[in-house]
């Protein structure tokens, strides 16, 4: 027998033996600790997938702000609206005149708005867009006007003006008119003020203003009816703010989803795959604002904006960031399952393997994005998930050397596929299927495992008993076969 340093050949082979023999029967306790931790770790490169996503969210906001520059952007209106200008003398050598400009609202407004909406795309990015026509109807009664002017403030009647206001001029599609008790005529930008900045809680919101002159239509004691026609794109979203004492808006469109929003919801819509219509009625009470005052007095009149945003229904930057919060649920699962096919069949599972499979559940994410982006966040699930079970599954098969594991494998993970997609789906009972789902998967675990001993190992599959023999110390005295 060959020896070198005192040990001999047989020595090695039983010293190999016993540390297969010790990393082979370690408890399987101590395993899914590990099998845990490893869970744990995989949600590092997930963060590098969620810096990802958010990098493409941030890169498709700023292709729908070049875009809509272009077509005029969220467009806010307001409707027909009489302003004075008026000058308040110096009382005073020290003291300047002060001027200003007294707007006074009709008492009932009516607004038809119709939209026709297209998609504008650029690269893989794509931006609603649309063009509407707006009826703006007003009737004024001026008895009393003006009630509420500054002490002093002399209004000069001959320099008033019917004017209508804008948020982004630049999408004016045509000349927008006015007629007045049959006279039509063409808006130009206001004399009197060339915009009004709306102070709201948040941001101020600022609307450039066109006008036609109403000398010898606007006086004290008088009644007359306005309207004016409007033709505008934008994107994104369209509101009118009420701007009547009372204010009754009719919108029709042909997008599919809309979503309506601002100071007052309608009080009567319908949504088909045809298009929408809506209809507001806002009563003085409910607007909260005067009817008649100072241009910089004037407050509240931008909360009560009534608007319609043309939504994307399938947003696949949201869906995809809303799928990897559950990542955390999703690779316990995986693993967990992984772990109990370890623990149903005693082939043991190398912590590398783990590693893979939870790799291959981060790639699954970036398939998802890629593919999203694409042709939309369900069909981008489909190929995804699709492809990410049959890996997983014929990796079982693999491991486990067993084409039934994998068959098991395969139904486990579209299964669980399934419950993702779900929870994506189902928004406000995500939560209770969620935790339904955790509740049975830890109780089909504790099933499946209540024959372990989780101190002990399971027995390993092709390890004879002889290589379970603990190791003999060299110096032991050992009896030679054949003498």
């Amino acid at each position: 027998m060959l020896q070198h340093g005192g040990i001999t050949v047989s020595d090695f082979s039983m010293l190999q033996s016993a540390l297969q023999s010790k990393i082979n029967t370690r408890s399987m306790g101590l395993k899914l600790i590990v099998v845990c931790g490893l869970a744990v770790l995989m949600i590092i490169p997930a963060l590098f997938v969620w810096a990802l996503v958010e990098d493409r969210t941030k890169r498709a906001a700023d292709v729908i702000k070049e875009i809509s520059g272009h077509v005029g952007g969220p467009q806010t209106f307001l409707g027909p609206v009489l302003g004075i200008p008026y000058n308040i003398p110096a009382r005073s050598p020290l003291e300047s005149a002060k001027h200003g400009m007294y707007l006074v609202f009709p008492t009932k407004a009516s607004a038809a708005l119709k939209t026709a909406t297209e998609e504008r795309r650029r690269s893989l990015f794509k931006v609603p867009v649309f063009q509407a026509d707006l009826k703006l109807d007003g009737t004024f009664d001026l008895t009393g006007v003006p009630a509420v002017a500054p002490q002093g403030a002399e209004l000069d009647w001959s320099r008033s003006e019917i004017v209508v206001g804008v948020s982004d001029a630049r999408g004016a599609l045509a000349d927008a008119m006015l007629t007045t008790d049959g006279k039509t005529s063409t808006l130009v930008p206001a004399e009197i003020a060339q915009n009004i900045s709306l102070s709201g809680d948040q941001s101020p919101l600022k609307l450039t203003l066109f006008g036609a002159k109403a000398e010898g239509i606007a006086r004290p004691n008088v009644q007359f009816n306005v309207t004016s026609a409007l033709r505008f794109s934008g994107a994104q979203r369209i509101a009118v703010l009420a701007y009547g004492k009372t204010t009754h808006l009719a919108v029709q469109g042909d997008w599919p989803s809309p979503g309506f929003d601002g100071g007052f919801l309608p009080i009567a819509r319908a949504v088909s795959s045809n298009g929408f219509t809506a209809e507001w009625s806002v009563p003085f009470i409910a607007r909260g604002v005067r009817a008649e005052g100072q241009s910089d007095s004037i407050t509240g009149i931008d909360a009560t904006a009534l608007g319609v945003s043309f939504i994307e229904v399938a947003d696949p930057y949201q869906s995809v960031t809303r799928s990897l919060k559950y990542l955390p649920l999703f690779l316990g699962l995986v693993f967990l399952s992984y772990f109990i096919f370890e623990a149903t069949t005693g082939k043991r599972v190398h912590p590398a393997q783990y590693i893979l499979v939870g790799i291959a559940q981060i790639i699954f994410y970036l398939l998802l994005l890629s593919l999203a982006e694409r042709i939309g966040f369900g069909f981008g699930f489909l190929l995804a998930g699709a492809a990410t079970v049959i890996l997983l599954s014929a990796n079982a098969a693999w491991i486990f050397f067993s084409r039934l594991q994998g068959i098991r494998a395969l139904a486990v993970f579209t299964l669980l596929y399934i419950l993702i997609y779900l929870l994506l789906r189902l928004e406000d009972n995500a939560l209770l299927v969620g935790a339904i789902a955790s509740f049975l998967a830890v109780a089909a675990a504790m099933y499946f495992t209540r024959g372990i001993d989780w101190y002990g190992s399971l027995p390993v599959k092709g390890v004879p008993d002889d290589q379970t023999t603990p190791l003999v110390p060299r110096d032991t005295p050992r009896s030679i076969p054949g003498g």
